[in-house]
């Protein structure tokens, strides 16, 4: 199965590429989505931050969230560790779930595909863009955060020329009219780049 990774910064619309790829028919994964339902729900994956972070790090059997939080923040040390128990997790899932399904393609979306090294782990890379004014502006209209907050995680992000080095693809997001055209030809495009690599691989 070809896999694609889709990634971009707070406020680019990665989520939005994804829904409409979603309407053309392609599986989707959103990883941070899948690896809070893994932490709360794989046995294997609690016993290890269990292991890791302590007890508390379950209350009643539910994820501590504030715990897990206080544990890791501005600790990257501790950051570190917690990635990398979640992050194999979410891969062996991601593979798992790959193999069941029948789009010519499938797409993890992941806000930290680079940082997380995902992107060893798919076949191609696809950064979706926007001017950061932009992005700031969905992102506090969408998160009710204020400005300082937004541009804080946007420094905390790699940049959106370093994204689109390191991508097959890259999507800019200005109006949504004109990112559904390009996403339907980016969807053509990776049709036809899985089509290539799986006769490579049937050869």
């Amino acid at each position: 199965m070809y896999k694609v990774g889709i990634t971009g910064g707070i406020g680019s619309g990665k989520s939005t590429v994804t829904r409409i790829l979603e309407n053309l028919g392609v599986a989707v994964y959103i990883a941070d989505d899948r690896a809070k339902w893994l932490m709360a729900n794989d046995k294997e994956l609690r016993n290890a931050l269990v292991a890791r972070f302590g007890k508390d790090t379950y209350l009643d059997g539910e994820l501590n969230r504030a715990y897990l939080a206080e544990r890791v923040f501005s600790n990257a040390t501790e950051l570190s560790a917690l990635n990398s128990i979640v992050h194999p997790a979410v891969m062996r899932d991601f593979d798992a779930w790959a193999e069941r399904q029948t789009s010519p393609y499938v797409v993890i979306e992941s806000a930290i595909l680079f940082e997380a090294g995902l992107d060893d782990r798919v076949d191609c890379v696809v950064s979706v863009l926007a001017p950061e004014e932009l992005r700031i502006e969905r992102a506090m209209a969408r998160d009710g955060a204020t400005r300082e907050e937004i541009e804080r995680r946007i420094a905390n992000q790699i940049s959106d020329d370093e994204r689109s080095e390191r991508s097959k693809y890259a999507i800019v997001n200005i109006t949504l009219e004109e990112l559904e055209e390009d996403v339907e030809q980016l969807h053509r495009r990776l049709a036809y780049d899985s089509q290539s690599h799986n006769n490579r691989a049937d050869e």
